[in-house]
This record gives structure tokens, C-alpha cells and sequence, in this order.
């Protein structure tokens, strides 16, 4: 541990060399002060770090045009595609001892798991070229609607480096501040990742086992039900469903309700089994689904059913093409 606190002390004691960057700012001073009374870090070198840090347009661009914009037709386009089907078959294989592992400690199929890597970063090959730093800070202190937030995610990010002994300065992520493989958060990296291999790191940038069982141990903790179906298609008669389509993913609908409005599942559920409506727009019309309480599951990894169901029919589509 002091040598993980000494190379963090050593990478924010060079941090802004030759920069100029956002520490001056009022709202930056209050957060380094805040540091300094609840984590007791040093103010001189939060300064210096955030000397170096300025705000980019750039990441400021990429959020106002997420891909979960886009209308399911479109979007699953970008994620069901062979590349990634063949991409998830082979890390399948490759991997396959330790996926059995995570499956038997957690519960969570591997299908699962390795959509969830394929759609995040098409198997770590694209993990972000944003400084997680410069990502976290133009979104804390130039991005209104989510400030709160993204400071949050900037404190837990400082506090990760330095429990971790990571440069602060060259970790890279999305241009939201997401890391590694599976592109956690920092506050989902501090709860939730693992050290699967025993190594006395949690490293999701480069070790597949700790990418594996962060990812079990993600779901697990939300409440991933062993076992269960995640979604099921359905069939529907014209009407207005309206009510039953809020934004809310977590399954509060009686099947049997929906079944007097004319929905029916396309495979048997239990009448007793609450679900979620949920509709999604094909290019011919739109397409109905019942999302289970493993499909909500999904959806605390990213809060769009469009996520959801991408990664469920990826890992679907995997599942088959590996074959037993």
C-alpha cells in the first residue's frame, strides 16, 4: 500500500509541469478544499493535477449526441454485428475456464458477461482515448445538467487512483470517465471490481480474469436472478399501452393485465411473473418485449433499453454460433 500511495504522490507531484489548466477556477478550489476536509488530500498537489487538466469541447460534443438517441433499428446495428459475434465467440473460448468460474461463483451465464465486453469495448479494443481526468473534470465543472454527478465521479476517481497507486494523469477512458474493458465508472470500479486471479490488483485495463469477475460481481450485486430468462418477445394487438411503457425498467406489470389488453409472450411465462412492457421501433413497425427482472439488471450497467436488449440479443447471438 505505501508503495501504491508513493507512485500516485509522484504522478500528481508532476502532474501540471508547463500546463495551464482549470485549478484557478472557483469551483474547482471549492472541490480541491472539499478533498482536502473529507480525504484529507494535499491542496498543492490537487492544484498542480488540475493545472494540467482543461476543459474539452471535445467530450462536451460527445455527450450531446448519445448513441441510445438513435431508434433500435439503427442502433442495434451498431452492436448485433458479426464482427462482434465472431469477436465474442473466440473470447469465449479463449476464456472459457475462467467464464465457468464466475458463472459457478455468481450466477451470471457467460453469454452475458461477454456481450457485456463486446459491446462496451469490442473486447478491449476500444477502451477510450479520453484522459479519464480531462473526461471527469470538463463534465464536473462545464456540464450543468449532470455536474453533481460527474464531481461525484471525479472525487471517486482520485480516490481510486490513490488506493491503487494509478497515475491520474494517464489512465484513458470514454469521454465520460468510463475505464477499462468494461468501462466502469470509478464509483462502480471502487464497489464492485474484483481481483479474481488473486494477483493483489483489481485490473480491469489488461487482465480478463478481473474483467470477467468484475462483471459477475456487477450483476450479482444487483440482483442477478441464476436461472432466469432475461426478456421474451410478445405479440400485440392494436391498442394503447401508453401507460405501461414509462421509462421505469423494473417489472411492475401483471402478466395477466397484459395479457386482457392482448399482449402474449411468444414463450410461456408464470401468470404471476411481473414484467415490463417494453416496445421497440423496426424499420416495418414496432416490436413488443417483456422485460424480466434480469433485463432490469442489465440496465443498471447503462439506464437505456436499447443497452438492454443489445446486449441481450448479442449474447444471444453468441450463445448460438458457439455452438455446445
Amino acid at each position: 500500500m505505501r508503495l501504491r500511495y508513493a507512485l500516485f504522490l509522484s504522478s500528481m507531484l508532476a502532474a501540471g509541469a508547463g500546463a495551464e489548466g482549470i485549478a484557478q477556477r472557483p469551483e474547482v478550489a471549492a472541490f480541491i478544499q472539499d478533498m482536502k476536509v473529507r480525504h484529507r488530500f494535499d491542496p498543492a498537489m490537487l492544484e498542480r493535477l488540475f493545472a494540467g487538466v482543461a476543459i474539452q469541447q471535445r467530450i462536451l460534443a460527445a455527450m450531446a449526441r448519445p448513441a441510445e438517441a438513435k431508434p433500435w433499428y439503427e442502433y442495434r446495428k451498431l452492436f448485433v454485428t458479426e464482427a462482434r459475434i465472431l469477436g465474442g465467440v473466440a473470447f469465449w473460448r479463449q476464456h472459457a475456464e475462467t467464464l465457468k468460474q464466475v458463472q459457478q461463483r455468481y450466477g451470471v451465464p457467460a453469454e452475458t458477461i461477454v456481450a457485456i465486453v463486446g459491446v462496451e469495448t469490442l473486447y478491449g479494443r476500444n477502451t477510450g482515448g479520453f484522459r479519464v481526468i480531462d473526461a471527469l473534470a470538463t463534465l464536473a465543472f462545464a456540464y450543468p445538467r449532470r455536474a453533481d454527478f460527474f464531481r461525484s465521479e471525479l472525487e471517486q476517481f482520485l480516490l481510486l487512483c490513490r488506493e491503487e497507486g494509478l497515475d491520474a494523469t494517464v489512465l484513458k477512458g470514454s469521454y465520460a470517465g468510463a475505464m477499462g474493458w468494461p468501462q466502469f465508472m470509478p464509483s462502480s470500479f471502487r464497489h464492485y471490481a474484483t481481483d479474481l486471479d488473486g494477483d493483489g490488483r483489481r485490473d480491469i485495463w489488461s487482465n480478463p480474469a478481473d474483467v470477467i469477475g468484475s462483471i459477475g460481481n456487477y450483476f450479482a450485486r444487483f440482483g442477478w436472478r441464476p436461472g432466469e430468462e432475461v426478456a421474451v418477445r410478445a405479440t400485440a394487438r392494436e391498442g394503447d399501452y401508453a401507460p405501461y411503457l414509462g421509462k421505469d425498467l423494473k417489472p411492475a406489470s401483471s402478466l395477466v393485465e397484459l395479457r386482457r389488453l392482448g399482449i402474449e409472450p411468444e414463450r410461456p411465462l408464470p401468470d404471476a411473473s411481473p414484467v415490463k412492457l417494453l416496445r421497440f421501433e423496426l424499420e416495418a413497425g414496432p416490436e413488443y418485449w417483456l422485460g424480466l427482472e434480469n433485463f432490469f439488471v442489465i440496465s443498471r450497467y447503462n439506464h437505456s433499453p436499447l443497452y438492454s436488449m443489445a446486449v441481450y440479443q448479442l449474447g444471444r447471438a453468441i450463445a448460438a454460433r458457439k455452438g455446445g
